[in-house]
């Protein structure tokens, strides 16, 4: 298993010469603890959940050199000890650009080893073949949209104090959705975009407040896994719901888009891999 690492080591942010022959070195984990005790999660986890990666741009030679292409799909459980910097992911998929290998299906063994290996635990691997493109799909998150509401903002850093719910009335279960989910890399500071859904059973939370404190995420760096694993923590306290699930789906970088989920919902069902118009 590869050793977890500070991100400040990762390629982030520093020139890179891309490799194209095939390199699992490159993978760069780093653990997910440290981040998850900043946010007060020891022990067992809270949630169970996956992070959904789409690769847009992976390609690789057949062996007789001819170039094939093909959309890879990474289902990655959040109890995994580490996350993958994504770049470093990035760097991977392409060293297969002018390797040869047998088969699709032999490619996705291939990476479905090396990612198990450097997440830490079993990643399910799915290609997608230019003959099945045309089966996938677009559509938007379910929910009422919170961005209808006008409110005033003044703050661009997450404080959860401001959450609420109305524990006076009765438990509702409600689905809400919000499109203006902006934060920033750990390292570099570039943009991250993304909606964010967040359906709960529990007293009813403020609209307005959930979505000021959404917004506070503009000028914070994390990366799109801590993120979603704050607002979960955040809400649960703040609000104490029965239940939550949140899901963001991010646009992609370098071909790359990441879509973590967290849940504490028994029924476990995983929540759709559908593009968005953004990705």
């Amino acid at each position: 298993m590869n050793t977890p690492n500070l991100p400040e080591a990762s390629p982030l942010g520093k020139p890179t010469a891309y490799q194209t022959a095939y390199a699992p070195s490159l993978l760069f984990p780093i653990a997910r603890q440290q981040k998850r005790e900043e946010i007060g999660i020891a022990g067992s986890l809270p949630f169970f959940g996956i992070d959904i990666w789409n690769a847009y741009e992976l390609s690789w030679l057949n062996l007789r050199g001819k170039p094939q292409v093909a959309i890879a799909t990474f289902m990655v459980p959040a109890d995994s000890p580490n996350i993958i910097e994504s770049k470093s992911l990035k760097l991977y998929l392409n060293s297969f650009n002018q390797t040869r290998v047998a088969s699709p299906e032999a490619l996705t063994e291939m990476l479905r080893v090396d990612l198990s290996d450097g997440f830490g635990a079993s990643v399910q691997v799915k290609l997608t073949l230019p003959e099945g493109f045309d089966k996938l799909g677009m559509g938007e998150l379910e929910g009422l949209l919170l961005d209808r509401l006008d409110i005033e903002v003044d703050r661009y850093t997450p404080d959860a104090t401001g959450l609420k719910a109305n524990t006076d009335e009765a438990i509702v279960e409600e689905t809400l959705v919000s499109h203006l989910l902006k934060s920033n890399c750990l390292v570099t500071g570039q943009p991250d975009w993304g909606s964010v859904q967040i359906r709960y059973v529990g007293p009813q939370i403020d609209q307005e407040a959930l979505l000021r404190y959404l917004i506070g995420f503009r000028e914070h760096n994390e990366f799109h896994e801590q993120c979603v694993e704050r607002i979960f923590m955040d809400i649960m306290r703040q609000c104490r719901p029965q239940k939550l699930a949140v899901y963001a789906r991010y646009t992609r970088r370098g071909g790359l888009d990441i879509n973590p989920w967290r849940s504490n919902f028994t029924t476990g069902q995983r929540p759709p891999n559908v593009r968005n118009a953004r990705q």
